[in-house]
């Protein structure tokens, strides 16, 4: 598959990638991280303003036009300048409210979405796993939420049910918690909270609409934390060299950029094929979603690792600006999932498809 980005894409990238590099600098976010919620709202405000929170959405909805593509250029921005803003999760949760909800949920959520006055926020699945829902009320709690404190509403994942919910309702308990990343996060205890439903193939959407942003945010993640390291060891000399100059460190600094620049392309290949499944009810983007979530786990967390390590002793303070790419990292390796699981569950795809290995064509030997 071609990932190659035309004029409007790069355009959109360029511009969530001037407005974030301004934005987002490591002083910036050492301020925001002594703050209550560890929110941008600056940056978050002009990425409204600039039309960049509507970019995977269509311009009927307010958006840009440039579906999961879109969105996901914006999670590689925002990643490589590990912003504080929720992208991926009010991105993810946007795609599914406008192919999926109903016109009074599309009118109450998405105008909101894109000018930065409503938060939806998308739920990891696995913070879902003891929540249960009888009837239209939400019982359960849900387990480390990213950025619930600053929603207005969450898409939860139940089951075969996308269901939306007020994480500020009455029935609702919430205890304060602190992400791998250093964003907040809330424990949720629901009782019998009266919920919406999602109609349609909604929990499908979601979690791979979820997967693909999380990756496209890994590329980001991984390529600053790269760029960052060539800057670091073409700079710092030992034995009157600089430290790139040792084939050990240019070994470990060209398998990093390998690995992110795999990443930036599973995580393209997975947005493309969930934008023409829009289109053709025939294309199935299950099997490269599944492919950029255990490139982003297993890569990404290897390349974040090889990163920090090159910055040597630097890399062990938690002050310096390469730790947080470090956490942004194994932050996004196990909301992805873990790699082995996620291998299994492309097992499991691959098995549902009898045909698949008929491509593979083995030499004959004598």
């Amino acid at each position: 598959m071609n990932t190659a980005l035309d004029d409007a894409q790069q355009e959109l990238q360029g511009l969530a990638r001037q407005l974030t590099a301004r934005r987002s600098t490591p002083e910036r976010l050492a301020e925001i991280e002594e703050t209550a919620d560890r929110f941008d709202r600056v940056l978050w405000s002009d990425l409204a303003e600039s039309g960049l929170l509507g970019a995977g959405l269509a311009e009927d909805d307010g958006g840009v036009g440039l579906g999961v593509v879109g969105a996901a250029l914006v999670a590689m921005e925002v990643g490589r300048t590990v912003a504080a803003v929720p992208y991926a999760a009010v991105s993810a949760a946007a795609l599914v409210l406008a192919r999926h909800g109903s016109a009074a949920q599309k009118q109450r959520w998405l105008a909101g979405t894109v000018g930065g006055e409503a938060m939806v926020v998308a739920a990891p699945v696995q913070s879902a796993a003891g929540l249960r829902v009888s009837g239209d009320e939400l019982s359960g709690t849900a387990i480390g939420v990213p950025w619930a404190h600053v929603a207005d509403a969450l898409l939860v994942v139940v089951g075969d049910e996308v269901l939306l919910v007020d994480p500020h309702a009455d029935g609702v308990v919430a205890a304060r918690g602190e992400t791998t990343a250093r964003q907040v996060a809330l424990d949720l205890a629901f009782d019998e909270v009266v919920v919406e439903r999602i109609d349609g193939d909604a929990a499908s959407l979601l979690t791979e609409c979820w997967l693909t942003l999380l990756a496209a945010t890994q590329a980001g993640v991984t390529d600053g934390a790269v760029r960052m390291t060539a800057a670091y060891t073409s700079e710092r000399e030992q034995f009157g060299k600089p430290l790139s100059t040792f084939q050990g460190v240019a070994l470990q600094a060209a398998d990093a950029y390998v690995d992110s620049r795999a990443i930036e392309a599973v995580a393209l290949q997975a947005a493309q094929l969930l934008d023409t499944q829009s289109l053709d009810a025939a294309a199935d983007p299950k099997l490269a979603v599944l492919t950029a979530a255990w490139w982003a786990s297993e890569a990404g967390q290897r390349c974040v690792h090889r990163t920090q390590h090159l910055h040597g002793g630097m890399g062990a303070d938690i002050t310096y600006p390469v730790h947080r790419y470090f956490l942004w990292g194994k932050q996004i390796e196990l909301m992805c999932g873990a790699a082995s699981s996620l291998l299994g569950a492309l097992g499991d795809a691959l098995a549902d498809r009898p045909l698949a290995g008929d491509a593979v064509h083995l030499p004959v030997t004598q």
